[in-house]
C-alpha cells in the first residue's frame, strides 16, 4: 500500500517509519531542518517496542511531488 505522512515529526515519522518496517511504500513530506536532517541522515526510530533505522527516506517538502497514494497520515500535533 502507498502512504504519504503529511507532517512528519514525532508521530508523523513513528507511524511512518512502522509503515516502512512493514513493507509498505511510505513518503514522507517535511520542511526546513527536518527535511534536510532526513534526507542527509535518514530517520532513527527509539521506542520501547524496539529501535530501527532507516537509511533511505522517501521524503520531500511538497506533496504533489509524491504522485498518488492510497492514504494520507495527516499527523500534526493538534
Amino acid at each position: 500500500m502507498k502512504f504519504a505522512v503529511m507532517a512528519s515529526g514525532a508521530v508523523g515519522a513513528y507511524v511512518g517509519a512502522r509503515l516502512v518496517e512493514a513493507g509498505h511504500d511510505v513518503s514522507f513530506i517535511a520542511r526546513g531542518q527536518h527535511l534536510k536532517a532526513m534526507k542527509e541522515n535518514g530517520l532513527s526510530i527509539k521506542s520501547d517496542k524496539g529501535d530501527f533505522f532507516l537509511k533511505n527516506v522517501n521524503v520531500c517538502e511538497y506533496p504533489s511531488e509524491i504522485g498518488k497514494v492510497e492514504t494520507i497520515i495527516f499527523a500534526v500535533k493538534l
